[in-house]
């Protein structure tokens, strides 16, 4: 049976978190694999100012069924 396939975007304030959280997703099967690029400079508008911070960014597969699940 073909599936559906989703790329998630997420982004976690430092490795650590990120490697928790893809460990989670994955060994709940809410992923079939989660990607972990370091390196990120975001930068966006917060309380009035523009910010800039380094983050990591998770690239999650995951399938359309999954997605409700994987975002809760």
């Amino acid at each position: 049976m073909v599936q559906d396939v989703q790329l998630i975007f997420c982004t976690c304030p430092d490795m650590a978190s990120a490697e928790r959280l893809a460990a989670i997703l994955v060994g709940e099967r809410l992923a079939a694999c989660v990607s972990i690029v370091p390196g990120l400079i975001s930068v966006y508008q917060w309380q009035g100012r523009t910010t800039r911070d380094t983050e990591v960014m998770l690239v999650i597969k995951t399938t359309t069924a999954r997605v409700a699940e994987l975002s809760a």
